[in-house]
């Protein structure tokens, strides 16, 4: 673990869509070390989908794998996108196989450190363009 930045994810609703199951609980376990609210792991595009489109919970931010059980997370990224909520990406392919969209958006390449995913997401939460 590292020590918390002064702005931390304490009570931030952090989503993590992730089908690899070790990752998955890796990161619910750091983020959760930090003080975040982890939702999901989503394994599914379709449950992350869901899970953003729920009114129940809101989301601060999110991580997204790449390619989540052999669908691209762009959908989901979209969506996001669209209600201003910030995310980063996990991903083992280049930055050049992103849609341009998307070519702002924090990755991270895995094999991930969790820690480093950790703080990208803090930092994309954070940021002085969404912080002014």
């Amino acid at each position: 673990m590292f020590p918390m930045p002064e702005r931390s994810l304490r009570n931030c609703r952090v989503l993590i869509a992730e089908d690899e199951f070790m990752v998955a609980e890796s990161l619910r376990h750091e983020l959760e070390d930090i003080g975040a609210i982890v939702i999901g792991p989503c394994a599914t595009l379709e449950q992350t989908l869901a899970e953003i489109a729920s009114e129940v919970q809101r989301i601060d931010g999110a991580v997204l794998d790449v390619n989540l059980a052999e669908h691209a997370i762009y959908p989901a990224a979209d969506m996001l996108t669209a209600r201003g909520i910030p995310f980063i990406f996990t991903t083992g392919y280049d930055a050049n196989n992103l849609p341009p969209r998307f070519a702002a958006i924090p990755r991270c390449e895995k094999p991930i450190s969790v820690s480093r995913v950790a703080r990208a997401v803090q930092r994309a939460m954070h940021s002085e363009a969404r912080h002014p």
